[in-house]
């Protein structure tokens, strides 16, 4: 993942950062009512981390994991 892909890593945070009883549904939702997209292009965005393998079955991969702790320490900064 090249560091200009913010809108990958937001979700990928967002993922790491949800609780348990949370689905990838629930993550996308949330991030659509913050605006930042329309569903449709966040079903994109989580379409290409699944087709990347960041996340598989629902959950993060230790590839996403990896990718969300990088993203949570650039948004740090």
């Amino acid at each position: 993942m090249n560091d200009d892909n913010v809108v990958e890593r937001v979700c990928l945070l967002a993922m790491y950062k949800k609780e348990q009883n949370e689905t990838i549904q629930d993550v996308m939702v949330m991030l659509v009512n913050t605006g930042m997209f329309e569903m449709k292009e966040c079903k994109q965005v989580f379409k290409s981390l699944k087709k990347d393998k960041y996340i598989v079955e629902g959950k993060l991969t230790m590839k996403g994991i990896m990718e969300a702790t990088k993203a949570q320490e650039m948004f740090k900064q």
